[in-house]
């Protein structure tokens, strides 16, 4: 019941003394904590609403404390795996295994963009009327989390609770580009785009498609390597079918893990961004770059309401936090970084991961091209003024990983940081102003040190 809690913010274990407060109802459904949290799971005492745009009821008016405990009128931990595992959505392989879609994807290949673009636009009318996950960025788990630290805080009495601040050397959030290569001319563009990206000092990922898309050579892969870029596997052919059927993708997933030892690729991002957590065993890889925040304008609906990573068992899950470039050029016709500077500021006030899918493919144009740089130079902006960590998925991977090993230790007065990559992790405090809970970075590194996080209205800035 309180391990996501302790998990997010690698707090004590003693600080997280929140319980049920009776049985749980066998049916699940949605409620609120909250104005801004919408939750997925079971709940106590009433029957939750079977879909997102009824009125719900706000749990959070249920909760009691008494005794240094926080007593909840449902179990934190499911609510945040039913969201992050997308349970809420159901079973979207229907989308994928449809008569249209199945035509759809086998004339893909040969239909130019200006055709593809008005047949998406089509399957995704109605889009903006999606009452849940909230466009363009929905942070149901990270609010959420927010409010059980408020209550930490109350129930226990505790002036301030330590845990270990979210990025290395205090940065104040994250940021990783990538690039899924999807033709022959879009892996013939890759030099000239990792020119581009070295022009900023911004690396990024290429997710590489292993099979029928394009040739794939020593040559190619050891270019990339050797400019200090990374390689992902995307997909095996990229033909919308991976989780077509259980043996069908054990026998794709094979293949994959195959190809992510000879490409020795640690990461894997799926074609479409087609996911079925509950079958990711099957992947050896890392991490997984396939879930998006809020998937509006994906085929498959849903998202994970979270712009942290997390793990699906030992696979480490970068969601995607932000449009794609192919949604923004051809879905909403709309050729400026105003949505992906507004998505970024409220993911930096959740000091959270801002991941973008950038394709080599659909930036070869000129004006296309001048967005991107936009978005780099924009970048390169907020490492220099927000002290933004701009960083590849597999150095968040290996951070990430190592965060969840560290466990705090109280030593005299204070407190100090054990395990692996400790000498860049931060401490940090978080404590309550005027019903807020506020993070307060301490020691060397820290920067600007303060962060008002406001649980009631997601807003956030450094007081």
């Amino acid at each position: 019941m309180n391990s996501r809690f302790t998990d997010y913010y690698r707090c004590p274990a003693k600080y997280a003394q929140l319980a049920l407060r009776a049985p749980l109802s066998t049916e699940k459904g949605y409620f609120t904590f909250g104005a801004d949290t919408i939750c997925y799971g079971s709940i106590s005492d009433r029957r939750a609403a079977l879909t997102p745009g009824e009125m719900l009821h706000d749990a959070r008016r249920d909760v009691v404390s008494d005794d240094g405990v926080a007593y909840l009128p449902f179990d934190p931990d499911e609510v945040i795996d039913n969201l992050q595992r997308e349970i809420y959505a159901g079973d979207w392989r229907q989308g994928s295994n449809s008569i249209l879609a199945l035509l759809y994807y086998s004339v893909r290949p040969i239909l130019p963009v200006n055709a593809r673009k008005h047949l998406q636009r089509l399957f995704l009318r109605g889009w903006d009327k999606v009452p849940f996950p909230h466009w363009p960025v929905d942070f149901s788990v990270d609010n959420l989390l927010e409010e059980l630290m408020l209550l930490s805080l109350r129930a226990s009495g505790a002036e301030r609770i330590p845990i270990i601040w979210f990025w290395p050397e205090g940065k104040s959030g994250c940021a990783i580009m990538t690039h899924d290569v999807e033709s022959r001319e879009g892996r013939d563009f890759c030099p000239t785009l990792m020119d581009i990206n070295d022009s900023r000092g911004i690396k990024a990922s290429f997710q590489i498609i292993p099979e029928e898309r394009y040739a794939v050579s020593r040559e190619f892969l050891s270019s990339i390597r050797q400019r200090g870029f990374e390689i992902a596997i995307h997909d095996l052919n990229h033909d919308g079918h991976l989780y077509r059927s259980y043996d069908d993708f054990l026998r794709r997933a094979a293949k994959i893990n195959s190809y992510a030892r000879q490409y020795e690729a640690a990461g894997f991002r799926a074609g479409v961004l087609y996911r079925r957590q509950l079958w990711y065993d099957a992947l050896k890889c890392s991490y997984d770059m396939s879930v998006p925040n809020v998937a509006h304008l994906d085929p498959q609906r849903g998202g994970c309401c979270t712009v942290m990573p997390y793990f699906l068992g030992d696979i480490l899950e970068l969601p995607v936090t932000t449009v794609q470039d192919y949604s923004l050029f051809n879905i909403l016709n709309d050729y400026s970084i105003e949505i992906w500077k507004r998505q970024t500021t409220s993911i930096m006030q959740k000091h959270g991961l801002m991941s973008f899918i950038v394709h080599p493919d659909y930036i070869m144009g000129r004006r296309e091209r001048q967005v991107y740089e936009l978005l780099l130079d924009y970048l390169a902006q907020l490492r220099q003024d927000h002290a933004v960590w701009i960083a590849t998925p597999g150095e968040v991977n290996n951070w990430w990983r190592q965060r969840a090993q560290m466990r705090l230790v109280e030593c005299g007065n204070g407190w100090r940081i054990e395990g692996e990559g400790k000498e860049r992790a931060r401490i940090a405090y978080a404590s309550e102003v005027e019903g807020h809970v506020v993070l307060t970075l301490d020691g060397p590194g820290s920067g600007n040190s303060s962060t008002k996080t406001d649980t009631g209205s997601n807003l956030a800035g450094v007081r």
